[in-house]
């Protein structure tokens, strides 16, 4: 079957039962495996940025420190700046203040999710935990900007792709409002919270690292305004949300997606599949928030045709079908994609397209990887699907 007729025939199939989406029951689905994860997560105490120091850092104990991935000593001047090796992640950068920051985004919302299914108080009340170490307690909670993220050993002491290491706050944005609603969080927990992410926002948009990576033109720009969005949505920023919709029909959906559906800045890379699987689980969680406040962008096509339809599409097989992928395999990490690609989720309750929703059924849900886990960013769909 070529791919013209392989998609004409799930388009068919979701003709024929697309209203079985409507009935597609998510607490159901995930309550083994959120309880199951969430147990595990209870005995953990939180860590934070104050837990582990970097010598390169030129920030304080308070700030977020990072250093970029694919940057290496030059074997030709060992002592001076780091060269790029693009795709191939140096094992030897200072990554503890993203591992944290990566715990905190698969306990803190795996533990919400738990509260969500079950009411139990007490995993509310550990996750409430984390929150309180990150955005509210003066002794442990970070600094609301990344000043210092993504930093190149002789070239930069951050710059602004570091941005797209806080990601892994878009989910933690999700779990808050319900923390305070089971009682975990008090009012004025909930307040210094959203405080938090506010001026964290303010931050992006106003300083140089923050205003760099927006005008990005791949995931990372996808990213910077996934982020925003989730943090414009918790701190009840209209104006913010109205930049984010306007920015997605005008300039991410024209500028990354073509007419067939595919991401050649994605493709142009040394990781293509995996970019690709990370870029669009950036757009659809984006769709999926600008949707619900009130902006329709699942149905948004250029005149020329590009969208979330085409993108979902465009990959839908590959995702199926690793094997038919037809560009080079990723130079890394290859074996462990896909996972349960939320796109298929999101995309799926929107066009009822049950064919998605079957597939994402069966892909793997949590991974012990950390690459995985750094590009696979919504874990917990129950915080997203009534």
């Amino acid at each position: 079957m070529n791919r013209r007729t392989f998609l004409a025939t799930c388009a068919a199939l979701s003709a024929q039962s697309g209203h079985a989406a409507t009935k597609f029951n998510i607490h159901e689905l995930e309550r083994g495996r959120v309880i199951r994860n969430a147990k595990k997560y209870l005995s953990d105490r939180p860590e934070t940025v104050v837990a582990a120091t970097s010598p390169r850092s030129a920030g304080g104990p308070h700030d977020f420190f990072s250093e970029g991935d694919y940057w290496w000593p030059d074997p030709t001047n060992p002592e001076g700046a780091y060269v790029q090796r693009d795709g191939m992640t140096n094992p030897d950068n200072f990554v503890q203040h993203r591992r944290f920051l990566m715990k905190l985004s698969v306990q803190a919302p795996a533990l919400t999710a738990a509260w969500k299914v079950t009411k139990q108080r007490k995993y509310a009340e550990h996750a409430a935990r984390h929150v309180r170490a990150w955005f509210v307690d003066e002794a442990t909670r970070m600094n609301p900007n990344l000043q210092f993220a993504q930093a190149i050993h002789g070239r930069s002491t951050g710059r602004g792709t570091g941005v797209i290491d806080t990601i892994h706050l878009v989910e933690v944005a999700r779990a808050i409002p319900l923390l305070a609603e089971a009682g975990a969080l008090s009012p004025s927990d909930l307040e210094t919270a959203k405080k938090w992410f506010a001026d964290y926002a303010t931050w992006m948009t106003t300083s140089k690292n923050g205003t760099d990576e927006r005008d990005t033109k791949n995931n990372h720009a996808t990213c910077w305004f996934l982020q925003l969005a989730a943090f414009a949505t918790l701190t009840g920023n209209r104006e913010l949300l109205a930049f984010c919709a306007d920015r997605f029909r005008n300039v991410l959906v024209p500028g990354q997606i073509q007419p067939d559906g595919s991401l050649p800045l994605e493709m142009a890379r040394t990781k293509p599949y995996g970019y690709c699987l990370f870029n669009l689980e950036a757009f659809a969680t984006l769709c999926r928030i600008l949707s619900e406040s009130g902006d329709d962008l699942w149905s948004f096509t250029t005149a020329d045709g590009r969208g979330m339809k085409k993108a979902i599409e465009f990959m839908y097989p590959y995702i199926a079908d690793k094997k038919a992928w037809k560009k080079t395999p990723d130079v890394m990490y290859f074996e462990y994609w896909p996972m349960r690609q939320e796109a298929l989720l999101f995309g799926g309750l929107a066009y009822h397209r049950t064919d998605y929703l079957d597939l994402w059924k069966k892909l793997p849900a949590d991974s012990d990887v950390d690459e995985v886990i750094r590009n696979y960013f919504i874990r917990q769909p129950v915080l997203w699907v009534s």
